[in-house]
């Protein structure tokens, strides 16, 4: 551990706890202004934010990477104005402090209202995608948490200029600046540190693959939210309408291949597997597909997966296949190879899809709809700080509501207790 990432982590944790005090009695109007004049801002630099992020990606041009990391790192003019109605979008939604979960009046005499509360101060660690750092800073700024946001190495620049945006809009509202904070540098232990800040730090949301969760696991001193890979399935029952299934199928996998809710494993059954296959390969035309022994016996066009495909988050363009004999067996081969996050079924048949539903521990479990619907502004959140796979506080897509705790508040007439 470097001691002077330390101590920056460690100034950062302590300016947002002071910063979150004073978010957390800031007025809905006060919130929204720092929110829209914050979009206004990145509308006005974008090309400056497009540069920023040409630099992120010339970066990495001489490195190993996915095709899907580059187009989660690239920006374009397209995306930029999603970002910024994302926050909009968020500026617009009800505000999630203070609201009223229960109002009991007791024998003795006692009102009780258990009332929304913010968390306090979140670090928000994630990797390539730019546009989560402005998702999670306005999400957090509106439920009323500070935030220290750690981006990924290779988006540095790009994450710069959007936070100076987001902090523009929190000087223009009379906010303390502080209420979102950037640990801006590429050294890898200020991750750790950040895991270990338990002083100032309420609860750590990582987002990212496998290895940045395992190291998660093994430092964290600070609460988490996990969001874990996104290890999707489709299920394409006996039942199906297979025209519309192939276009369900095609846009759960090739929309964008490297989101999270990208489908990476399709389960179909026998029955129908020979009109339905050879119609998928045709329409996912260079999309690799690797199947187990029936799938490959039925179009040749399918290699032959191996037993580590049904548990890989490809976040490319390929999926693997698999067959099974009906519901009960496509169940028990999603239960045992899901990581949790998204699966779903296509039929016309209710009650096997009531059946699936049902059965299927994920946290988000969908009928006849592409496994990319899985997103918190299609949920009608504004925007997501990330997909959490676990079970408690917290499932599914983390919006407003997710990043609030709440409290107690008890008012009494001088009443003692005997």
């Amino acid at each position: 551990m470097l001691p002077h990432i330390e101590v920056l982590v460690d100034q950062l944790g302590k300016q947002a706890k002071t910063a979150a005090k004073i978010l957390a009695t800031a007025t809905t109007e006060q919130k929204n202004h720092a929110l829209k004049n914050a979009a206004a801002n990145i509308d006005s630099r974008a090309e400056e934010l497009l540069t920023a992020n040409e630099l992120d990606l010339q970066n990495i041009a001489s490195s190993d990477n996915q095709s899907s990391f580059i187009d989660r790192l690239m920006l374009n003019p397209e995306r930029i104005q999603s970002m910024t109605q994302a926050i909009r979008n968020i500026a617009l939604l009800p505000d999630p402090v203070g609201r009223i979960l229960m109002d009991t009046d007791r024998p003795n005499g006692l009102r009780i209202r258990r009332v929304t509360t913010p968390i306090g101060v979140i670090g928000m660690i994630y990797e390539s995608r730019p546009n989560v750092g402005a998702d999670a800073g306005a999400l957090c700024l509106k439920s009323g948490n500070a935030v220290i946001l750690r981006s990924g190495s290779e988006s540095l620049n790009s994450t710069r200029v959007i936070v100076s945006c987001l902090v523009d809009g929190l000087c223009e509202a009379g906010l303390p600046t502080a209420c979102i904070q950037f640990i801006d540098t590429p050294e890898r232990t200020a991750v750790v540190s950040l895991l270990r800040c338990n002083e100032f730090i309420d609860l750590v949301i990582p987002r990212g693959g496998r290895s940045l969760i395992e190291l998660v696991n093994k430092e964290a001193r600070v609460p988490t939210l996990l969001h874990l890979d996104g290890n999707c399935h489709t299920y394409v029952h006996a039942g199906a309408d297979l025209n519309k299934a192939i276009d369900v199928v095609s846009n759960a996998k090739l929309r964008r291949t490297g989101v999270c809710g990208a489908t990476e494993s399709i389960v179909v059954d026998q029955k129908i597997a020979p009109q339905f296959l050879p119609k998928l390969v045709e329409r996912l035309g260079n999309c690799e597909i690797r199947g187990d022994e029936m799938a490959v016996g039925i179009d040749s066009r399918i290699v032959p997966a191996t037993t580590s495909d049904w548990d890989t988050e490809y976040l490319d363009a390929i999926v693997s296949v698999k067959i099974v004999q009906g519901l009960e067996e496509a169940i028990a081969f999603i239960d045992t190879h899901s990581s949790g996050h998204t699966d779903a079924i296509l039929t016309d048949d209710l009650a096997a899809a009531k059946n699936f539903m049902q059965a299927i521990d994920s946290a988000v479990v969908m009928h006849n709809a592409s496994t990319q619907f899985s997103d918190g502004g299609e949920f009608g959140m504004g925007a997501e700080i990330g997909i959490a796979t676990g079970k408690i506080h917290a499932r599914g897509p983390v919006g407003l509501e997710q990043l609030t705790s709440f409290k107690y508040e008890v008012h009494g007439d001088s009443q003692i207790r005997a």
